[in-house]
């Protein structure tokens, strides 16, 4: 069956400069290069045409999305307005590197039809930003957020990472007090783990960064911070003011469609998992990118109920009554624990279950 409804990701696989800690797929900025990219991107749009289709999610990620410039971005929105339904309340987001934007580039943005930005802050500490090896100051990141508020974007959501080494509850509420006195209505913040192949994938690193406890502590105390700040827990790194949750995102965890085009993205479209290999010059080549298959029939029990508990509304136990009768039984154990909350229908996560979320969905599921 063709879907009536879809999510559109855009991966940008370019960077300035490479973050230790990423392991997303990029290649060096080459201005050549990204215009053949974008004629790329927009071909593929073309390919996927499907003009009975609402798509009322779009999102660039990356890489470093925002060295688009606003007129590529805008040539890639307007394809895709020309190929699917695009609504006017679609949620369009393209992730920000303070570094690369200002005041004059925000507004074109805006103009070009993007209504959300996802910025890079990491951390208010440049201490910090710097063992990251990001490339801007705690200064340049208040400035990008304040910019952007000024440019029309009232949609703005942070980036910041928890769990660094010598990362205090102190210095982890001075950073979360900075960015929540912003105009911003989103925050996901992310503990910081050494990812196979990254720089920071060896014993220097890992030896400096805080023991399990003090990540749990730190993970809590961010969440109970943020609550009281406004900004309401709604999935296990995400936390929004009622109303500006990630639509886009959300569809992954609510097994929704979306349609992922570029190097190294990943779909779910049409009944099938699919994604692109890694490798810039061979998606520029291709008429159409090429596709692996990796999962035939996505969205089994397995995969819906462990993407389902990654959001705080929970798993909702009568979604596959053959399960019902064994979640249930399994129940007691973990809210003796304090992992989970039920409520006689949907089981949902603590803050301490979300902690050891893997673990839990684990137990709960296989």
């Amino acid at each position: 069956m063709i879907t009536k409804d879809t999510g559109i990701y855009i991966h940008v696989p370019f960077c300035a400069k490479k973050c230790s800690y990423c392991d997303f797929y990029s290649e060096p900025y080459r201005k050549k290069t990204v215009e053949d990219y974008v004629n790329a991107v927009i071909r593929n749009i073309k390919a996927y045409s499907g003009k009975s289709c609402v798509t009322d999610t779009v999102y660039f990620g990356g890489g470093t999305p925002s060295l688009l410039s606003p007129e590529q971005a805008g040539n890639i929105i307007q394809e895709i307005g020309n190929n699917f339904i695009l609504p006017e309340n679609a949620e369009i987001t393209l992730e920000t590197n303070p570094n690369t934007v200002d005041s004059r580039k925000l507004s074109a943005y805006r103009e070009a039809g993007v209504n959300r930005l996802s910025i890079g802050v990491q951390s208010m500490i440049d201490t910090e930003l710097k063992f990251l090896s990001r490339t801007h100051t705690a200064d340049r990141a208040e400035k990008a957020v304040t910019d952007a508020y000024n440019a029309g974007f009232d949609n703005i959501s942070c980036d910041v990472m928890i769990a660094l080494p010598e990362q205090s509850a102190e210095s982890l509420i001075y950073t979360l007090e900075r960015v929540t006195e912003l105009p911003v209505k989103h925050i996901s913040g992310y503990i910081l783990k050494t990812e196979s192949g990254t720089p920071f994938d060896c014993d220097e690193i890992k030896n400096i960064l805080p023991d399990d406890d003090t990540t749990a502590d730190l993970y809590i105390k961010m969440v109970d911070f943020l609550k009281n700040k406004g900004f309401l827990q709604y999935e296990v790194s995400n936390f929004a003011v009622t109303g500006f949750e990630s639509r886009h995102n959300c569809r992954y965890w609510k097994c929704l469609d979306y349609i992922g085009i570029g190097a190294s993205a990943h779909s779910c479209h049409n009944g099938k998992r699919f994604c692109v290999d890694r490798n810039l010059k061979d998606f520029i080549e291709s008429p159409v990118q090429k596709t692996i298959i990796t999962d035939s029939s996505p969205c089994g029990f397995e995969e819906y109920a462990m993407l389902r508990l990654r959001l705080a509304e929970g798993l909702n136990v009568n979604d596959f009554p053959e399960h019902k009768n064994d979640l249930i039984k399994k129940i007691p154990v973990l809210i003796k624990s304090g992992y989970i909350n039920f409520d006689g229908v949907n089981i949902s996560l603590t803050p301490s279950g979300f902690l050891v979320s893997n673990s839990v969905i684990e137990y709960l599921v296989f």
